[in-house]
C-alpha cells in the first residue's frame, strides 16, 4: 500500500465497550500512519467493529458489507475487516458469505490489529478468533472526546445468561490489575480527561480472576477496593462505570459510591424483567425483590441518583401477566432512562433452540407499551430538575442550536445552554435548568464551578 493512499475509516455498531475498542483500533492505525476519514468510500482501510447482541444490528453490518465488497471489485487495493462480536460468532462463515473479507478479528484481538494487518498487507486472508489471553492495554486509542475517556477494567463475561451471546463472543472475564488502570487514568488526567468511564460487560465482577483470595474464598480484590485506589487521581473530577449485575451490586459499592466526591450519581443496572420466573429462566440470579432493594438502597444513601437500566419484552414464554409484571417494576421504580428491545433470539444461546418463541407483532406491541410507559416515567424523573442548579460538564456543541454548547450532569442529563465552546469545553458550569423534556435539560449557566 503506498503511503500516499493510507486513510481509515472505522464504523462501529453495539455498546461502550465496541467504542472503547474502536477508539484503541483507530489509535493503532494511526501509529500505522493511516490517517482518519469520515467517508468510508474515501478510505482503503475500512474497518466494521459489529455487535450480535440484536439481530438487526447484524444484519445492518452485511448490509455495509455488500456496499464495500461491490467496491473492491473495482478497488483491489481496498482493505475490508470485520472486528468485533459478529466477527468472533461468525469466522471462517463470513469469509464463506463475502470472501472479499481480508481480516476476521474477534474482540480480544482489537490490540493485536498492527500485527494482523501487516499478515494482511503480505498477501493473506486471516481470522483471528482464537481465544487468547488479552495483551495488556498498551495502545494509545484516538479517543472521539477530549474531554471524557472510557478506560476498560475487565474484559468477558462468565455469566451465562440464556439470552446472550456476549460470553461466546468476548470469552472468560480477564480484570486488568489496579496499577496498570490507574497508570491509564494518571496518563488521561495529564492530557487534560476530566471525566471517566470505567467499563466492564459486568463491571462487579471485576478482580475476582486476579490472584489471591482468603480461606473462606474471598476475593482480595474487587471493584469496591479499585474506586477507592483510583479515586484521588489529581485532574479527573468525574468517575463513572457501567455496566452493573444485580447479582453483585454490594451494599459496599453503593456505600463508596456516596462516599467519593468524583463517583457521579448515576447507576445503569439491567434488570431485564420484572417476573421472577422469567428472571429464573434467564438464569439471571436475583429476584425483582432483591433488584427492588438495591435501588431503595441506592436512594437511601444518594436520594436523587439517577438510575438507568436494560429490559427485554417478549423473552421465549413470557405471559401477559409476567410482561405486567415488568410494566408494574418499571412504574415503582421510576427510571431516568432504560434502553428497551423485543428479544432477539441469537446463535448458540439456549433461549434461541426452546419451542415457546413468541410471535414478532407480540413482542412489538409490548415494545411499543414499555416505551410508551418508559416516557412518563422519565419525563416525571426530569420534572425535579426544574428550576435547579446542576453542575455541568461541557463537551461539544449542539448540533442543532450552534450557539449552545451541551454536556452532562452528574446524574447524566444531556444539558444545553448558551456559550461559546472555546471558552467553556471541559470546564463544569453551574446552569440553572429552565426546561425539561423526559431525556434532556435546557439552561443558563450561572457560573463556573472550580474544583477544589
Amino acid at each position: 500500500m503506498t503511503t500516499n493512499s493510507r486513510r481509515y475509516h472505522i464504523t462501529t455498531f453495539g455498546c461502550q465497550m465496541n467504542k472503547a475498542d474502536s477508539e484503541r483500533m483507530a489509535g493503532v492505525l494511526e501509529e500505522m500512519g493511516f490517517d482518519f476519514t469520515e467517508d468510508p468510500n474515501d478510505a482503503n482501510v475500512i474497518l466494521y467493529n459489529t455487535c450480535t447482541i440484536r439481530d438487526n444490528a447484524e444484519q445492518k453490518v452485511y448490509s455495509y458489507l455488500g456496499r464495500q465488497a461491490k467496491r473492491k471489485q473495482e478497488e483491489p487495493n481496498l482493505t475490508i475487516i470485520v472486528a468485533g462480536c459478529v466477527a468472533q460468532q461468525e469466522g471462517q462463515t463470513l469469509l464463506r458469505r463475502v470472501p472479499e473479507i481480508d481480516l476476521v478479528m474477534g474482540p480480544q484481538h482489537a490490540n493485536r490489529l498492527q500485527d494482523l494487518l501487516e499478515q494482511v498487507f503480505d498477501g493473506n486472508q486471516i481470522v483471528a478468533t482464537e481465544a487468547i489471553e488479552i495483551i495488556e492495554d498498551i495502545t494509545k486509542p484516538r479517543r472521539d472526546s477530549d474531554v471524557t475517556a472510557w478506560v476498560n477494567v475487565i474484559y468477558g463475561c462468565n455469566e451465562r445468561c440464556t439470552y446472550c451471546v456476549v460470553p461466546n463472543v468476548r470469552g472468560i472475564e480477564q480484570s486488568r490489575t489496579p496499577e496498570a488502570i490507574r497508570t491509564e487514568i494518571e496518563e488521561l488526567s495529564r492530557l487534560g480527561y476530566k471525566e471517566i468511564t470505567l467499563l466492564g460487560q459486568n463491571i462487579d465482577a471485576y478482580g475476582r480472576d486476579l490472584p489471591g483470595s482468603t480461606p473462606e474464598g474471598r476475593h482480595l480484590y474487587n471493584f469496591t477496593d479499585l474506586l477507592y485506589f483510583i479515586h484521588d487521581v489529581p485532574g479527573i473530577e468525574r468517575i463513572r462505570f457501567a455496566t452493573s449485575h444485580p447479582r453483585y451490586f454490594t451494599e459496599r459499592l453503593i456505600r463508596a459510591c456516596a462516599e467519593l466526591p468524583k463517583i457521579c450519581e448515576h447507576f445503569h443496572i439491567p434488570f431485564q424483567s420484572g417476573d421472577n420466573q422469567l428472571l429464573k429462566a434467564m438464569a439471571r440470579g436475583y429476584t425483582h425483590e432483591k433488584y427492588r432493594r438495591i435501588i431503595n438502597t441506592i436512594r437511601e444513601y444518594m436520594p436523587d441518583a439517577s438510575i438507568s437500566a436494560d429490559a427485554i419484552v417478549g423473552f421465549p414464554g413470557e405471559t401477559e401477566e409476567q410482561f405486567e409484571n415488568t410494566l408494574k417494576l418499571v412504574d415503582d421504580i421510576g427510571f431516568d432512562l432504560l434502553n428497551t428491545a423485543a428479544y432477539s433470539p441469537r446463535p448458540g444461546t439456549p433461549a434461541a433452540l426452546w419451542e415457546n418463541q413468541l410471535s414478532e407483532e407480540v413482542k412489538a406491541d409490548r415494545l411499543q407499551q414499555l416505551n410508551r410507559l418508559v416516557s412518563v416515567k422519565a419525563a416525571e424523573r426530569s420534572q425535579r430538575y426544574f428550576n435547579r442548579i446542576e453542575e455541568v460538564l461541557v463537551e461539544g456543541t449542539n448540533s442543532k442550536d450552534l450557539s449552545q454548547v451541551m454536556g452532562r450532569t452528574r446524574g447524566n442529563r444531556l444539558t444545553f445552554f448558551s456559550g461559546n465552546l472555546a471558552e467553556l469545553k471541559g470546564q463544569q458550569v453551574k446552569v440553572k435548568i429552565t426546561q425539561v423534556r423526559p431525556f434532556s435539560l435546557t439552561g443558563e449557566p450561572v457560573e463556573l464551578c472550580i474544583p477544589v
